[in-house]
């Protein structure tokens, strides 16, 4: 698991965050951030400094760039 800013996780993902490298996103029990790419890989990440409703914005977001969201 990585623990990050919200600006950090962006900034990282910006050029993977397509369907073409991110197969799916979820937030898990713990409420993590959990991306599982399309070469099968997963990373579990924890957002330090914003809360819940600015995790789903940010799926909104993965959703709007046709990656599947599970809520």
């Amino acid at each position: 698991m990585r623990t990050c800013s919200l600006n950090d996780f962006m900034e990282e993902l910006r050029p993977w965050l397509d369907r073409d490298h991110v197969h799916r996103a979820e937030v898990d029990e713990h409420n993590h951030l959990v991306l599982h790419f399309t070469d099968g890989m997963k990373n579990v990440y924890e957002i330090s400094d914003c809360d819940m409703y600015e995790v789903k914005e940010v799926l909104s977001r993965l959703k709007n760039e046709g990656i599947l969201v599970s809520e």
